[in-house]
């Protein structure tokens, strides 16, 4: 059945379907709170669809980066310590070895004391000079965001085997797992370098210094005997520039009333340029 309605546009009568009334009179029908509803439920989802895909680019990117790995860092290397270089900037720590710090004192076979630490030094670059570049390969990061790798010389030569070997630097079995022990027992049979004398275990030395005086009343996980501690004094007053050593520094941190100002992130650790 047909009915007629008044188009204003064209100032006519015209034919109207009882099929499109009754379409428009169940749209009508509807209420316009459940309309709304269903209108405001679909952005809603379109607004969380969205949203979840767009954040996922950042989330993949941060992963990548805590996740970035150096891999193999070469180039002719400068000698920090006995058991650390410099490659390109980037200091890099050799990986499951100790060597002496540069301040420690140890005792020669004649029982005097005498600068091991930089005697280690000494023996490593002498023996990265004679083959290079050098390779290193990435391990970890450090607390300190330093570099820890496995380093070869250009020949192929283990320089952290080469070290403990010839009784410059000891196996370090907190992090190699006894990985350098056979070398380490064949430079303490022959008694060479470290060996021919008595001296501390280097990450001992640290501990003892870091703490200060007070760190020499308890037991000391000790190679041969303690030596004599390097003193400090708290005058006068220093800067991080002024200062020779990851381990002087922190004897400042932890003994001095300015010592706090060392510690400018405020992690514990002062000057950590120097660590």
């Amino acid at each position: 059945m047909d009915k007629y309605r008044y188009d204003n546009r064209s100032g006519q009568w015209g034919k109207r379907s009882a099929t499109k009334l009754r379409g428009a009179r169940q749209l009508a029908g509807i209420p316009k709170r459940l309309i709304f509803m269903t209108v405001a439920a679909m952005s809603a989802f379109v607004t969380q669809f969205v949203l979840q895909h767009s954040n996922r680019a950042p989330e993949i990117h941060l992963s990548s980066q805590i996740s970035h790995s150096p891999g193999l860092t070469t180039g002719v290397a400068s000698v920090i310590d006995g058991d650390t270089i410099e490659i390109h900037g980037q200091r890099i720590r050799f990986n499951g070895i100790d060597a002496p710090e540069s301040r420690q004192l140890c005792k020669n076979a004649s029982g005097a004391d005498y600068p091991c630490g930089q005697g280690s030094a000494r023996a490593l670059d002498a023996f990265l000079a004679a083959s290079r570049p050098i390779d290193c390969t990435f391990v970890a990061w450090d607390r300190y965001q330093r570099f820890v790798g496995d380093c070869r010389r250009a020949d192929g030569a283990s320089v952290a085997a080469w070290m403990v070997e010839r009784g410059q630097a000891v196996d370090w079995p907190r992090y190699s797992h006894g990985a350098y022990a056979a070398q380490q027992a064949t430079a303490e049979a022959a008694k060479v370098g470290l060996w021919a004398g008595m001296f501390q275990a280097p990450w001992e030395w640290r501990g003892a210094h870091a703490q200060g005086p007070a760190a020499s009343s308890r037991p000391l996980d000790i190679i041969s005997r303690p030596q004599v501690a390097q003193s400090y004094s708290c005058q006068p007053r220093r800067t991080c520039s002024q200062i020779s050593s990851c381990d002087e520094a922190q004897w400042y941190l932890q003994n001095c009333s300015w010592g706090r100002k060392l510690d400018r992130d405020g992690d514990g650790q002062a000057c950590e340029t120097l660590c």
